[in-house]
């Protein structure tokens, strides 16, 4: 297996994602509860230009339109059994978009959690769960995907099923967790728990990070603390950074993302500064914050780690949980260890939520 990520790791200091699927697709006439996936063969051209706007903006990397592509969530749709279409033509558009690329730019085909409780916690098997991930990646790989980007996950369970998924497969793997909650996940992870578990599993891992969340200022400070727990472990994958715009605000009945573009390019700075290797934005990032991230990158010159007065004057405050696992106490932030047990229930998400 040639791992094109790793390639391009090895080439480029930092390298730039895209930003958010959702909300620029809601932009485009997505309504609330809709499922994104259905615009790859509904409105495939929509989905082209978004792609296009993000290569436009300077990424090296698209993430496809294919968050909720598994059966359990195509399924709240009535789309369960389109598994295989939706996902191979959200990697056959992003394909179609890179062709014409004036660089090399890379297809992530992105995979989001079930929305389903894992065993021992809930009804669905480990086993059951990837046998839908090793689906939906065969169809992304058909579709030209060139690494598989296991996002938004919040359990131990889900990363074991996701990666046992996906590891025949044949492409690099890719996972983030989404740090919401005093420095850990929903079901309790912390940015240590996440890089354990990357080395403890028999499939290599190309990259570790931390997406969506509460804001860029808590992605910098778990960069900080995956970057400490790696080298701790010894552990080799790179570090992703995808943090949401800034904070969601309610304005005249719509959540707006807060962040300006001047902000995520302090924050892909400080990023970069904190171990990152790939950054890109997440809910709430459009073309305009990503060209912004871009130029920031592009102008970066190395600096130490940003302490976290840093951080909050820049970026806004972090939780209590992530401060004190930046200071190496792990009994203020609530929640497990592993992350087993530590959640008896969560909401099931519908596709639309990592927006």
């Amino acid at each position: 297996m040639t791992d094109k990520l790793a390639t391009l790791l090895q080439e480029s200091r930092v390298l730039l994602a895209d930003g958010a699927t959702g909300t620029n697709l809601f932009a485009m006439g997505l309504e609330t509860g809709d499922s994104p996936e259905l615009w790859n063969t509904d409105h495939p051209d929509r989905i082209t230009k978004l792609h296009q706007s993000f290569v436009d903006a300077g990424s090296d990397i698209i993430l496809t339109n294919s968050f909720g592509g598994t059966h359990y969530r195509l399924a709240l749709h009535k789309a369960g059994h389109r598994v295989e279409e939706l996902n191979r033509r959200a990697a056959e558009i992003a394909g179609e978009v890179v062709s014409n690329a004036p660089k090399n730019v890379l297809i992530a085909g992105s995979i989001g959690p079930t929305g389903e409780i894992l065993a021992p916690n809930g009804p669905v098997s480990i086993d059951d769960a990837a046998s839908a991930f090793n689906e939906q990646a065969l169809a992304l790989k058909a579709g030209g995907a060139d690494i598989l980007w296991i996002e938004t996950i919040s359990s131990a369970e889900e990363i074991e099923a996701a990666v046992q998924g996906v590891a025949d497969v044949g492409l690099p793997i890719v996972f983030t967790v989404s740090i919401d909650t005093n420095g850990r996940t929903m079901m309790g992870l912390t940015a240590a728990d996440a890089i354990r578990i990357s080395t403890s599993l028999d499939t290599p891992i190309t990259a570790v990070g931390t997406n969506c969340g509460v804001g860029a200022s808590e992605v910098v400070a778990a960069i900080k603390n995956l970057s400490t727990a790696k080298s701790a472990q010894n552990a080799t994958p790179a570090l992703v950074a995808k943090a949401n715009c800034g904070i969601p605000e309610y304005i005249d009945g719509e959540i707006v993302y807060n962040g300006t573009p001047e902000l995520m390019a302090q924050y892909a700075t400080m990023a970069a500064n904190a171990g990152a290797s790939i950054i890109g934005g997440c809910c709430g990032t459009s073309p305009l914050h990503v060209k912004a991230m871009r130029e920031a990158i592009d102008a970066w010159t190395p600096a130490p780690p940003p302490e976290l007065d840093e951080i909050t004057a820049q970026l806004g405050e972090v939780s209590q949980g992530a401060r004190a696992q930046l200071e190496g106490d792990l009994s203020i932030a609530g929640g497990s260890a592993s992350g087993r047990g530590a959640r008896k229930s969560r909401r099931r998400k519908k596709s639309s939520d990592n927006v």
